[in-house]
């Protein structure tokens, strides 16, 4: 029988972007999930610890968390305190076809290839990024003429100013260290080797582990099965392939698909739409 799916697509988007401002002692994304989108968290107040990718990071009032689509991450909450914090989800595309040559997906792109999703600006860096959230929430409300393109430019305005946070180097890496060594060094070898022989006994046996042994520290300190996790791993780098132009069955077979119907039907599963509708 096949293993079940541990992740989970999360959230639409059929607008440009979306704000929320949300305060609550629970929060909503305790589970594994991903998005079509991409996603700006900041912290206002609480304390929280943001998994991406099976990096750990320890968010601080004012700091900035940016998810990259199609990013695994799950939100860690403790509950004995209110969670407050801005949500913002980004059709980057959207952006980048309106200012094509500003780059304003580029702070995204630049957390997922350096696993540093956490930036942490200084005190004019969170004034400014105050004023521009404090702007656009009052701009929800604004029915005049230009309302609408107000609040693009506002969300522009952010996507620069987090951008310039990114490019001075005002991140913080992921603490993996919650995580077993032995564990750690199997997540960094499936990322690096999509294509190759995957199974849980060879796994098990580059970090010289017995199989059982494997399987149940793994799933403890992830979350996740080892088969779901890798089949969710070659499902989003082959979405990332297809969508810079690779043909599907090629980009299955570089993610270590070697049956294409097979892929055809995990990829329908995880992201509920044809691979062939990427290129759409």
């Amino acid at each position: 029988m096949e293993e079940k799916q541990s992740f989970r697509r999360a959230g639409y988007l059929n607008e440009n972007y979306h704000y929320f401002h949300l305060r609550d002692t629970a929060g909503q994304e305790g589970s594994y999930h991903f998005h079509e989108f991409d996603k700006i968290v900041l912290l206002i107040a609480g304390k929280v610890d943001y998994v991406v990718e099976n990096v750990s990071y320890t968010l601080t009032p004012g700091s900035v968390l940016l998810v990259q689509h199609h990013a695994v991450h799950r939100a860690i909450i403790d509950v004995s305190e209110p969670y407050e914090r801005i949500i913002l989800y980004l059709d980057t595309a959207y952006f980048e076809r309106a200012l094509p040559s500003a780059g304003l997906s580029d702070c995204f792109k630049r957390a997922d290839r350096t696993s540093r999703c956490l930036l942490l600006p200084d005190e004019g860096q969170r004034g400014e990024l105050t004023a521009l959230l404090r702007a656009y929430g009052a701009a929800q409300a604004d029915e005049r003429y230009g309302a609408e393109a107000l609040r693009d430019t506002l969300v522009m305005q952010l996507l620069i100013a987090i951008n310039r946070i990114s490019v001075g180097g005002v991140s913080a890496a992921g603490d993996d260290r919650r995580y077993d060594e032995k564990i750690r060094l199997a997540l960094s070898y499936i990322n690096e080797n999509l294509a190759g022989d995957l199974s849980v006994d060879a796994l098990a046996g580059r970090v010289f582990l017995s199989r059982y042994h494997f399987m149940r520290l793994f799933k403890l300190q992830t979350g996740s099965t080892v088969h779901a996790y890798v089949r969710q791993k070659r499902l989003l780098y082959a979405a990332r392939l297809i969508r810079e132009g690779l043909p599907v069955q090629q980009a299955a077979a570089e993610c270590g698909f070697n049956d294409y119907s097979v892929f055809h039907r995990a990829f329908r599963e995880s992201f509920g739409f044809r691979p062939a509708d990427l290129k759409k």
